[in-house]
């Protein structure tokens, strides 16, 4: 544009975009090839840094069992047992989470259910639902 050339009034932009809920949020997801900002699942960190901090306090002798420990923190035993089970990931899916480079359906509520506790299957499951994004 040049200084003689009139400025439109008003711009149309299309922005190519689907709004999707994702654990009890609302997410916009973007179309094939397009690029994503990475975004740290902030639910998910948080359930990992409890998973550890859970798991540090038990290893410790803090607390000689997940009762008394779940006592103690005023959370149900079951509860807190799935939770601990995230501390059995292997360290990429933990970093993966960590920068927000995991994907969409990775939540919580999919890593609360029993995964395989050999690393090399939950990196062949991961590798699964990364094909899916």
């Amino acid at each position: 544009m040049n200084r003689s050339t009139p400025i439109p009034e008003t711009v149309t932009l299309h922005v190519p975009f689907r709004v999707v809920k994702r654990g009890g949020r609302k997410e916009m997801q973007m179309p094939e090839g397009a690029t994503q900002s990475q975004r740290t699942d902030n639910t998910l960190v948080k359930a990992l840094a409890r998973a550890f901090r859970w798991k540090r306090m038990l290893e410790s002798g803090e607390y000689a069992s997940i009762s008394e420990l779940a006592e103690r923190e005023n959370i149900s035993f079951t509860y807190m047992a799935r939770l601990l089970r995230l501390s059995l990931l292997a360290p990429e899916i933990v970093d993966a989470i960590m920068e927000g480079r995991q994907p969409a359906t990775v939540t919580l509520a999919n890593l609360m259910e029993p995964l395989p506790l050999d690393w090399k299957e939950q990196r062949a499951l991961w590798l699964m639902e990364q094909a899916q994004d």
